[in-house]
């Protein structure tokens, strides 16, 4: 996982309440046993006209030029607004997947769902919390401002914009310091490989048995 220090982005408004994780990601999407592929589809009942299903060449498909993340203002946005309770829904990783490789890298609210601000953590995407009427201006700020960027420092635990106003966020220490310093779970895992084969080992002459029965499979 990359580390996440300090990061600008240019800004796209997602004006809604309630976006779950069936909006953010369909289900017909999940049937793959990968992380990768979700990008095209993020948002797929609101950004394409047609209906998705999976193996579809979505390069052939009608996008709806109503939707925000189709206007050409945001093509390459890497930062997200959106209203209060995002992500609910069903608990399914691949909402996260699905945002961060389309390219974003922050999504910020004024709430967001339990399991999907977890998720988003676990796989290096930074959700802020930010009081509804912060929130509420930089939506404005995101339409009327063209090229709207936004700078997230997450050691300051801050949010800035271009005209010197900034916004604090709190964020979990033990979360902070897993996305400042690029770990999953995984990595935090491996921080303790060391500790993890000395244990393995004293095990392994404690229960020989269960280790020759391992063996033999």
């Amino acid at each position: 996982m990359q580390k996440f220090i300090t990061f600008r982005g240019l800004v796209a408004p997602l004006d809604r309440v309630n976006v779950d994780t069936d909006q953010i990601i369909p289900k017909q999407f999940l049937k793959s046993i990968f992380r990768t592929g979700y990008g095209v589809h993020l948002f797929d009942e609101w950004r394409y006209l047609d209906e998705g299903y999976p193996g579809q060449d979505v390069s052939r498909r009608s996008l709806n030029p109503d939707f925000v993340l189709n206007q050409p203002r945001y093509q390459g946005a890497s930062i997200l607004i959106s209203r209060d309770n995002f992500g609910c829904g069903s608990s399914r990783e691949h909402a996260p997947w699905a945002l961060q490789e389309y390219g974003f890298k922050v999504i910020m609210a004024p709430s967001f769902a339990d399991i999907f601000y977890n998720n988003c953590f676990k796989n290096g995407l930074l959700p802020i919390i930010l009081p509804a009427e912060v929130i509420a201006s930089l939506l404005v700020q995101a339409v009327q401002t063209p090229d709207y960027h936004l700078e997230v420092d997450l050691q300051a635990q801050c949010v800035r914009d271009d005209r010197g106003q900034s916004w604090s966020f709190e964020v979990d220490d033990f979360r902070r310091h897993c996305l400042l310093q690029g770990l999953d779970d995984i990595g935090l895992t491996l921080q303790r490989a060391e500790a993890i084969r000395s244990f393995e080992s004293r095990h392994r002459q404690r229960a020989p048995w269960v280790f020759n029965a391992i063996d033999r499979l």
